[in-house]
């Protein structure tokens, strides 16, 4: 049984639109979700960090420093990581007695932004610790996640990092007289790129993302043969107009459970992924999949397992989009998970069994159970056909 398959591209139902070769096979059918609100309160800049509860630091740190991470602050009872690009950390970990994902924080694209937020959601404004500087409004989606909306936080200053390498290709020579040796050492992490996460009630977490914080859907998935019920999965980005960003800040997929996925952070090449990856193989970590590349926002992608079961992601290449592209429509499929690259594997589709999988399958029990979610019989036929397909 997959207990968290991830989707991609599969084939099409031979509907062609506008979108065709650019991010999916179609757009939306008369009537389907807009991807984006009328009217939102308002519209959030970019993914800020992540917050995790760990139990045991300084193996957290260990594995986060040969991921690529570089540590901003440490006391005994929190780690901040960040990338070498300027701004915030990318992972905040609390120590804890069990390891979990507290949530994420948006940053607002304006101060007085917060204010109008926290109007809407009966929220205040608080001050951040004085680590983080600026203040924040604490949320909590229909899932029950704590969502953190932030401004004027204390910026890092940018850091040294790696050079993406030169290439001789179709007879264009940017190397001559040099050689190509990248070595073998962390991929220095630049950036936070997007999180994933699961729902039970998708529809209404999805519509709370794009009414409160002003997110638009580059690309929705559905279950085949189940359209008609709307999707089960979106790839979400920030709206800045015409400035461009990432194909997704954050996606999110109907499940059994209310929960954390993965994220991924951004290096300078595929040089620096796959060196990267021979350096955490190396140190003893686990790979989950990889080397390979997405169909839906077309990174070069590379798993891994940190010690405490958290998947995350080097990434490099993102397609970047503007605010006026509508969202792609495709059915779900684990054969369309890349273009290229080895077989989605049973870790990352989580088929392994063990503790993780009996937990999954108890989710599932409770969400059939249950009258106050969208996961039914039928939703899960459709999750258990895209493992297969």
């Amino acid at each position: 049984m997959a207990a968290h398959p991830s989707p991609g591209l599969g084939t099409h139902d031979g509907h062609h639109g506008t979108h065709n070769d650019l991010h999916s096979e179609q757009g939306a059918l008369p009537g389907e979700h807009p991807g984006r609100a009328a009217n939102p309160v308002i519209k959030v800049h970019d993914i800020a960090w992540l917050e995790f509860s760990k139990p045991d630091l300084v193996r957290a740190e260990a594995f986060a420093r040969a991921f690529g991470f570089v540590t901003s602050y440490r006391d005994g009872r929190e780690l901040h990581l960040r990338g070498t690009q300027a701004g915030a950390p990318c992972v905040i970990i609390r120590k804890g007695r069990k390891s979990r994902f507290l949530g994420p924080a948006f940053r607002a694209a304006e101060t007085h932004d917060l204010l109008r937020l926290g109007d809407a959601l009966g929220a205040r404004v608080m001050p951040l610790p004085e680590i983080l500087g600026g203040s924040v409004v604490d949320a909590v989606d229909p899932g029950g996640l704590r969502v953190r909306i932030v401004a004027d936080v204390d910026e890092l200053p940018a850091l040294p990092g790696q050079r993406p390498q030169s290439f001789n290709v179709a007879g264009e020579f940017d190397r001559v007289n040099a050689t190509q040796r990248p070595p073998r050492e962390p991929a220095g992490v630049r950036r936070l790129g997007h999180v994933v996460l699961r729902s039970t009630t998708f529809t209404q977490t999805l519509n709370w993302y794009l009414e409160h914080l002003g997110l638009i859907v580059s690309d929705f998935l559905y279950y085949e043969g189940q359209r008609e019920r709307g999707p089960t999965m979106g790839f979400i980005r920030c709206d800045r107009g015409g400035t461009l960003t990432d194909h997704h800040t954050m996606a999110l997929a109907l499940g059994p459970a209310n929960r954390y996925e993965h994220s991924a952070y951004e290096v300078s090449d595929v040089d620096a992924l796959a060196a990267g990856g021979e350096y955490l193989l190396d140190e003893g970590y686990r790979r989950s999949w990889g080397i390979g590349r997405h169909i839906l926002g077309s990174q070069i992608f590379d798993y891994w397992r940190d010690p405490d079961g958290f998947l995350v992601e080097h990434f490099t290449d993102s397609d970047m989009f503007d605010s006026t592209l509508e969202p792609g429509w495709a059915p779900m499929t684990a054969s369309g998970l890349a273009q290229w690259g080895p077989p989605a594997t049973k870790d990352f589709l989580g088929m392994v069994p063990g503790h993780e999988s009996l937990a999954e399958l108890r989710s599932i029990i409770t969400a059939l159970r249950s009258d106050d979610n969208e996961f039914d019989l039928e939703r899960l036929r459709g999750l258990l056909k895209v493992a297969t397909s």
